[in-house]
């Protein structure tokens, strides 16, 4: 094994945070992974800086451990690193590298003033959890942090800043900081002139340019592990300085690379404990508040609808049937009572027999909600069966996501040549992949490495990097030498699942009100 013939990307998750190494065929040979969630602390969606660098290092054992089971050799080196994130949020820096605030996560709609602002200064929609909004919300807050503040980054960009002491962001993450021009490939400067006007307003010392991160484009060096790096990484002391590093992605991003999706009227559909749809556009859309518009990693136009909740309710449902199994003595594997449970969704009437969820943990823009309650409900004469409750979980899912995905599609007629799906939520093969064709009414294809994800796309970007030929697109890359011959399969829902949702989704948004009641009251 050569190992300097490998790419290693890291992504930290919302739920997981996962490493995956390539080879020099592109396919995944090992991985580590370390579970976390975040914390509501004083109202703050936030993971702790002690979590991220545990766990972090807790994953990198993890991938060492594999690599040893797998290959009989230490992991000392590899080709290169590339993290990748969670996208956006907000973390701001003094000077001196320490951090000023918490971390606050996409999760948070907090910054509902600033994200309207903005939107309608810019003519360009800047939604609740983009570091621009978060920044500007704290300047409307007066937070006392603000006249020490050096720089701003996302949980990508601190923890490659922490490896490499560069301070960058790749092209896709940084779009999501704030506004980029695609043609320039440079943040956009009439947006940023309007935004210095208000910090002069405030009186603060520093500008934009001053704070924000350095954009690289997908292909570009972001850095060298540094020593310092090494050893936070591997405490065991056993990696090697020196490793070149991609720019750091946000896991939409990453998510287009591993599956094919960075080129015009390509798109994806990410599916974890937040879901997002993403689309190369040609020409920019009109404005909306539902659609936001980011970069693929090379820096072209993506229209993106993202939804903040996904399958974090259908985890704790499965828990809860879980616990349940193991107190009637029936132990289950978690993975097999998973693939059960979602396979029986497919028995399930199409339009779920009546029942109706809504899996809002947290709060949702694309349905105008700061706040999240998990709400189950059905009709008197509902049909309550475990094949119904399971399919009304898997299509509320995708319910909020379908209602931004109709703007993009109905009203401004973006077309779609090619769908993937990937994320954890198509894990059971067939079954998400057939309730998202019925939500989108067209095919759906998901890779053999879907369930890789985001840390896999990352690695690929690190490979792109390392071996692309000379001026080649990454579309290119991706196209003519990664997924040239890459297994994957094709799904497209009969008529009665697609009228099935249309049917569960007007139910869906009729019985909204019941939503923001239980908001109001619980």
């Amino acid at each position: 094994m050569d190992l300097k013939k490998t790419a290693l990307g890291i992504e930290l998750g919302s739920t997981r945070i996962k490493a995956v190494l390539i080879d020099e065929n592109h396919l995944p040979i090992a991985s580590g992974s370390h579970e976390w969630e975040n914390q509501l602390v004083n109202g703050v969606w936030t993971y702790s800086m002690d979590a991220i660098h545990s766990g972090v290092q807790r994953c990198f054992a993890d991938l060492k451990k594999d690599v040893k089971e797998k290959f009989g050799v230490k992991l000392t080196n590899v080709g290169a690193i590339g993290i990748s994130g969670m996208m956006h949020g907000y973390l701001p820096f003094d000077r001196d590298g320490n951090p000023l605030t918490e971390f606050r996560t996409w999760r948070n709609t907090m910054t509902g003033p600033a994200a309207e602002e903005l939107t309608a200064l810019f003519d360009f929609n800047i939604p609740q959890r983009w570091s621009i909004a978060h920044l500007y919300q704290a300047m409307l807050n007066g937070e006392e942090h603000l006249p020490r503040l050096a720089h701003i980054t996302t949980v990508a960009g601190y923890l490659h800043t922490l490896l490499t002491g560069e301070k960058v962001l790749g092209m896709g993450e940084a779009s999501g900081v704030f506004p980029i021009d695609s043609e320039r490939l440079i943040y956009d400067p009439e947006m940023e002139r309007k935004f210095d006007a208000l910090i002069a307003v405030k009186g603060y010392a520093w500008r934009l340019a001053d704070v924000l991160p350095r954009m690289l484009p997908a292909g570009e060096n972001a850095g060298y592990l540094t020593e310092q790096g090494a050893r936070f990484l591997d405490p065991e002391g056993d990696l090697i300085p020196g490793i070149p590093f991609a720019p750091p992605e946000g896991d939409a991003g990453t998510g287009m690379t591993a599956t094919n999706s960075v080129a015009v009227r390509t798109g994806n559909v990410s599916a974890g404990t937040s879901d997002f749809a993403m689309v190369v556009v040609e020409k920019l859309p009109r404005v909306h508040r539902e659609i936001d518009m980011v970069t693929t990693p090379a820096g072209k136009p993506v229209a993106m609808v993202h939804c903040n909740n996904c399958t974090s309710d259908i985890n704790a449902w499965v828990g809860l049937l879980g616990e349940f199994a193991a107190a009637i003595g029936a132990q289950v594997d978690k993975n097999a009572l998973y693939t059960m449970l979602f396979q029986k969704a497919l028995e399930g009437d199409k339009d779920c027999g009546g029942l109706l969820s809504y899996n809002y943990l947290s709060g949702e823009g694309v349905t105008d909600l700061n706040e999240g309650r998990p709400v189950f409900a059905r009709t008197p004469n509902a049909k309550l069966t475990l094949a119904n409750f399971m399919r009304t979980h898997l299509l509320s899912a995708l319910a909020t996501l379908k209602i931004g995905l109709d703007i993009l599609t109905k009203e401004e007629k973006v077309p779609i040549d090619k769908l993937y799906g990937h994320g954890g939520y198509f894990k059971t093969p067939g079954v998400g992949q057939r309730m998202l064709s019925a939500a989108v009414g067209s095919p759906v294809s998901v890779m053999e490495t879907a369930g890789e994800g985001g840390p896999y796309g990352m690695a690929l970007l690190c490979a792109y990097m390392l071996w692309k030929k000379e001026n080649q697109p990454l579309e290119d890359y991706l196209n003519d030498v990664v997924f040239a011959n890459a297994a994957s399969s094709t799904l497209m829902a009969d008529p009665a699942d697609i009228e099935g949702f249309s049917q569960f989704l007007r139910q869906y948004q009729k019985s909204l009100p019941i939503e923001k009641a239980a908001i109001e009251t619980m």
